[in-house]
């Protein structure tokens, strides 16, 4: 884990860049206490060790599918498909996917146990911190370490996308859902420490995989809620995401950059979903 001091900084945005909807103005002062913060999102590698020593079973394996990107369905398992995900055609509802079986049966993260574990919920992410001594970050936590000490810069290492020819996350180029020209060198997860860390030494907090935070999401909790050491709202019906993933597109889901958050159902899980760790300093 990465000590983070702690201290103030500007939450959030107005650079326009961002989708209303999801509250990310305006942007204000907040202030975070000392806390520590996993490098890198947990690794297929580090689930295993989980699941090996406490038995856990995740909701998607409990309820015998998980949301998978049709690129990645095999044809075979394609013709067994009979649902997607209401307005997003591109998620295939696939029985026996899981963390273990990313892109559902025949498939397994053998050979990517040093990438993000995914198709975990924030339930099965909760369950995972509690074994570790760990806790999921807050959004404010989040935001503060993936910064990374720049001032409201649009990525953790500035506000320039792609500098000098070198791609420093993992999202979707070319046109989605249909052409990915890979020219990050990934279409779907890669390793967790792939790319390079921003200023705080914490790596792929853009990109790659979506990261559960522990707030209940609300669009207006950041324009009428406290400013020291935000906890999110008291209740609600979705958990916060941060971070983006490499389905993320300029065109579609402008949200790898570091104002940016999403939401989900705590029991929902999907092929772009994972978590890293936080604890109190």
């Amino acid at each position: 884990m990465v000590l983070i001091a702690g201290g103030e900084f500007i939450m959030g945005s107005e650079d326009g860049l961002g989708y209303p909807a999801d509250g990310e103005g305006t942007a204000r002062r907040v202030s975070v206490r000392p806390f520590l913060i996993c490098a890198n999102a947990v690794t297929n590698a580090q689930f295993r060790r989980f699941v090996r020593d406490t038995g856990y079973v995740t909701e998607a394996e409990r309820y015998g599918w998980s949301f998978v990107f049709h690129g990645f369905v095999s044809a075979r398992v394609a013709r067994t498909v009979t649902q997607s995900a209401p307005g997003t055609p591109w998620w295939y509802v696939v029985q026996g996917a899981d963390w273990q079986r990313p892109e559902g049966p025949g498939t397994s993260i053998q050979r990517r146990l040093d990438h993000p574990v995914v198709h975990v919920s924030w339930n099965d992410a909760n369950a995972y911190c509690r074994w570790a001594g760990a806790r999921l970050p807050t959004e404010a936590e989040w935001e503060y370490a993936a910064r990374g000490g720049l001032v409201q810069q649009t990525y953790p290492w500035g506000d320039e996308l792609v500098l000098e020819g070198q791609h420093h996350c993992n999202i979707w180029q070319g046109e989605f859902p249909g052409i990915n020209t890979l020219e990050d060198g990934f279409s779907g997860t890669c390793p967790v420490r792939f790319f390079p860390p921003n200023g705080f030494g914490l790596f792929n907090v853009v990109g790659n995989v979506w990261e559960w935070c522990s707030d209940w999401f609300s669009s207006t909790y950041p324009r009428t809620g406290p400013r020291d050491n935000p906890q999110g709202a008291t209740s609600g019906t979705r958990r916060s995401m941060r971070g983006g993933s490499y389905l993320c597109h300029q065109s579609y889901c402008n949200r790898y950059r570091v104002a940016a958050r999403s939401s989900n159902t705590p029991d929902s899980s999907t092929g772009n979903l994972g978590f890293r760790c936080a604890m109190d300093a």
